[in-house]
């Protein structure tokens, strides 16, 4: 572990993301001392102080994350204009108000989801707001990668070239995955036909890039066989539309 200037800070840290990683059932405190390999007795002055603030909480003999986490994610979200104006573009959209649209952010090889719009029952299939999921096997992570040169999407990947576990339809190679980006910056949106999940189809489009903001990409889920490329043509054209629209106005397009 790095030297830090504040060591608590850093145990802290790595309490929250152990945790984040462990979500499906309360975590012990022993199991959380081994887990980012401190000390129990320091680990509980760390869940103490979490706990205090709300960040996390004591549940069934073990610790969760808190409720006061979702306050801090929603005034960082709220901080950029294109989730706000992502709501409204899809509840004004006359093909995706009645659909499931995400907007997810790239996190090294994963996209992280940030933003869902459900316009109909909840789409149980699909990721929730704060989910990971392989960036090589999904649509709006397909979206985010084609801004990225080959080079770059290469490196990303590292030697081994793992894409991440996916279906019998998802793409194995990084020279595979290279070769659909290609086709993803032609056409302008990507497609994952049931790579994530052998049920669900997505289409996605990339937000033009403003300033320092994250680069954001807006994705829909259907649950469908495989649609028609007519079908995918309109709905490629509706994220497209939609990520022209939650641009900054300067980069907004017709």
């Amino acid at each position: 572990m790095p030297t830090s200037a504040a060591p608590a800070v850093s145990r802290a840290i790595e309490v929250l993301e152990f945790l984040a990683g462990h979500s499906a059932a309360p975590v012990s405190l022993t199991d959380i001392a081994r887990g980012i390999g401190a000390a129990r007795s320091s680990t509980r002055n760390i869940c103490s102080a979490l706990e205090d603030g709300g960040l996390i909480q004591r549940r069934d003999g073990g610790y969760q994350l808190g409720r006061r986490l979702v306050e801090f994610g929603g005034a960082y979200l709220s901080s950029f204009d294109q989730i706000r104006e992502f709501y409204r573009a899809c509840a004004e959209s006359p093909l995706l108000s009645r659909e499931l649209v995400q907007v997810a952010i790239m996190d090294g090889t994963d996209v992280l989801y940030v933003a869902r719009h459900e316009g109909r029952s909840p789409l149980h299939l699909s990721a929730r707001i704060g989910d990971r999921f392989p960036a090589a096997l999904t649509a709006v992570g397909k979206a985010l990668l084609a801004s990225l040169g080959e080079p770059s999407v290469r490196a990303r990947f590292g030697a081994s070239g793992d894409l991440g576990p996916g279906t019998a339809r998802s793409v194995r190679t990084v020279d595979e995955l290279i070769r659909q980006l290609g086709a993803v910056r032609e056409r302008g949106y990507a497609v994952d036909i049931g790579e994530v999940h052998p049920a669900v189809v997505g289409v996605a489009a990339a937000v033009p890039e403003v300033g320092s903001a994250p680069r954001f990409a807006v994705g829909v889920s259907l649950i469908a066989a495989r649609p028609d490329d007519a079908a995918l043509e309109r709905y490629g054209k509706a994220v497209r539309t939609i990520a022209a629209q939650i641009a900054a106005p300067a980069r907004r397009i017709a």
